[in-house]
């Protein structure tokens, strides 16, 4: 259940979806939010006005995060976002060591709002392969100090 604070934060992250858009940009926007409730950092989705594909605001949050935010600080922190983050930002929140994500479209809702031609287009994988090879560089990497 959302409180009220969560709707508030939830509502700027929407209002930060439709900076983006006014921008020329994809009406994407996200705010990290610190355990009592304020404002870390608000981003919104530039990937046409930088010509770069990777930024959505939420991947730029976390990339803040882990620049500026130890673990502990960054594990009491709320993502709020005006949509279900894909794939590749939920790769970098994992990451990053977020502790929440409060979204308000899902991937689903905003599926039903754009042409199938938007995208996502699959791309087919191939793999696992050469795993005795592909171990060398990565075993020990992941061992306790």
């Amino acid at each position: 259940m959302l409180t009220a604070d969560d709707e508030r934060l939830l509502r700027r992250a929407i209002e930060l979806a439709a900076e983006a858009r006014a921008g020329g940009n994809p009406p994407f926007g996200s705010l990290l939010a610190g355990p009592t409730g304020e404002v870390l950092a608000e981003e919104r989705n530039s990937s046409l006005t930088d010509a770069d594909i990777t930024a959505h605001p939420e991947l730029k949050l976390a990339r803040w995060a882990a620049a500026h935010l130890d673990l502990e600080a960054a594990a009491g922190t709320t993502m709020y976002t005006s949509c279900q983050p894909c794939g590749m930002c939920t790769g970098a929140i994992e990451r990053s060591g977020l502790g929440k994500v409060i979204y308000a479209l899902s991937t689903e809702q905003l599926g039903t709002l754009k042409p199938a031609s938007a995208g996502p287009f699959p791309v087919p994988l191939v793999g696992p392969a050469l795993f005795d090879e592909a171990t060398v560089p990565v075993r020990g990497y992941y061992a306790a100090p």
